[in-house]
């Protein structure tokens, strides 16, 4: 059987050549180093010797350039797209839903409606969402926590839903009340706690008498003498 012939690789050859063409070692110590024969290391120094001047000679092309620029400039349009891309999806997010939805485009010849809602930070199902209409029960009731709220604004969401079964609305439940009276924009009337918590951009006045040893009565900003204060109230001595 034919022994198998190694094939080196360019990167290889002009490695060795150019150990060679240095002239730090001897060409049969190079040839050693990375077992080959040392004609093959002489060949190989010769043609890099032959080929050297030519790397300096040769131009970029500018087909290569022209390209490169072109790449570049690519790639710079793409990351100014996406930050604008990304400064829309924040500035759309305070919209409305509805704003959005009336933004889409359904007959687009390019996007979908998918990469619309996408685009706009939008659901899919709010898109094709259709509201219902109230009914009239629901009404009904949303009318009557109304009244009760203008006779008794303090009723929170189980004293309301206690007077409703008084009135006769027995299935009814407190969440439901709850739910309506939020979407009503009703709340109760009651002492909130922390009510008594400073603002935090009030200004706060040192109390100047803290460290200050009181060792006489003061009466009209002026001090008494301690011939005044021995005698009684009723004394001539006048403050």
């Amino acid at each position: 059987m034919s022994k198998k012939r190694c094939q080196l690789s360019a990167e290889f050859k002009a490695q060795v050549g150019l150990e060679a063409l240095r002239g730090v070692e001897p060409i049969h110590a190079i040839a050693a180093g990375h077992k080959v024969h040392p004609v093959q290391v002489s060949q190989w120094k010769k043609e890099v010797d032959e080929r050297l001047p030519e790397v300096f000679s040769q131009k970029p092309d500018p087909d290569i350039k022209a390209l490169k620029e072109r790449e570049s400039e690519l790639f710079e349009e793409i990351g100014r797209l996406k930050m604008e891309l990304e400064w829309l999806k924040k500035k759309l997010a305070s919209s409305s839903v509805e704003q959005r939805r009336c933004m889409i485009e359904p007959a687009h010849p390019k996007l979908s409606v998918t990469q619309q809602c996408d685009l706009f930070g939008l659901p899919r199902s709010s898109f094709y969402y259709e509201p219902r209409l109230v009914s009239t029960e629901q009404l009904k009731l949303m009318r009557a926590i109304d009244e009760l709220y203008l006779a008794y604004p303090f009723y929170g969401s189980r004293q309301m839903t206690r007077a409703l079964r008084r009135e006769g609305y027995e299935v009814i439940g407190r969440k439901r009340v709850q739910r309506l009276m939020r979407l009503m924009g009703l709340e109760a009337f009651y002492q909130k706690p922390k009510r008594s918590r400073p603002d935090a951009a009030h200004k706060i006045y040192p109390y100047l008498p803290r460290n200050l040893a009181v060792r006489h009565p003061i009466r009209s900003g002026r001090r008494i003498s301690p011939t005044c204060r021995s005698k009684a109230a009723s004394s001539t001595c006048a403050p």
